[in-house]
């Protein structure tokens, strides 16, 4: 089971893209969509520091680097969750799982786990540390219980040598369209066909009408 597109637009809407290194809250050198080294390589304290020359480029190397990362989030929680999952509540569970990396423990698996969706839906709302992630447990919350997904455009934010970010103001918004087109990997153009040679056909014996008429033609110049 993967998340939907609609659940990855989600996500990447509640982490928000920074294409340079940056210090997390948690003064963890974090790297586009939420990528620390504990998540595997690269390593963002070793990436380049600052804005990218070529934004566009690090922008998909961001992407690049969330595709790779989101496949162990997805097969973490398929491990943790024992009943069978909606799209919308896998899509829910895989962006609580990638913010905090609690799905093994938390009581909100417990209780989905025996049965209670309810409770799993509000044991959302039990993680909201720091304060300021109130909006995206309720978001997780809303999708999980009702699959109602969040709209509107992906920031992309700016961010100094030091890994500072500036969020005063997005240098670009991503719409889904867009953000859609660096999450997809490119596909490989498919080879066309080579047409087979066509064999030459050997000239075929002429017809005994042919060799009479070629006969009549001598006799009549000789």
């Amino acid at each position: 089971m993967h998340m939907t597109d609609r659940g990855l637009l989600a996500l990447v809407r509640h982490e928000g893209l920074v294409p340079g290194p940056y210090l997390d809250v948690k003064s963890v050198w974090t790297f586009g969509i939420g990528h620390t080294a504990a998540a595997g390589p690269p390593d963002s304290a070793r990436l380049p520091r600052g804005m990218p020359a070529d934004l566009d480029a690090g922008i998909r190397e961001a992407f690049r680097i969330f595709r790779s990362d989101i496949v162990a989030y997805e097969a973490e929680v398929l491990r943790a969750v024992k009943v069978p999952l909606e799209p919308h509540e896998f899509d829910a569970l895989v962006s609580f799982h990638y913010n905090t990396g609690g799905i093994a423990k938390a009581s909100l698996t417990r209780h989905l786990n025996t049965g209670n969706r309810a409770a799993a839906a509000q044991g959302l709302m039990g993680w909201l540390r720091p304060a300021a992630i109130r909006m995206r447990r309720e978001a997780e919350r809303d999708l999980f219980r009702d699959g109602r997904y969040p709209t509107g455009t992906i920031p992309v934010w700016a961010v100094d040598r030091n890994g500072r970010v500036d969020f005063s103001r997005p240098v670009r918004r991503l719409t889904e369209a867009e953000a859609l087109v660096f999450l997809r990997p490119t596909s490989q153009p498919v080879p066309l066909p080579v047409p087979l040679p066509v064999p030459i056909q050997p000239s075929a014996a002429p017809s005994w009408w042919q060799r009479l008429m070629e006969f009549l033609k001598g006799k009549a110049t000789s």
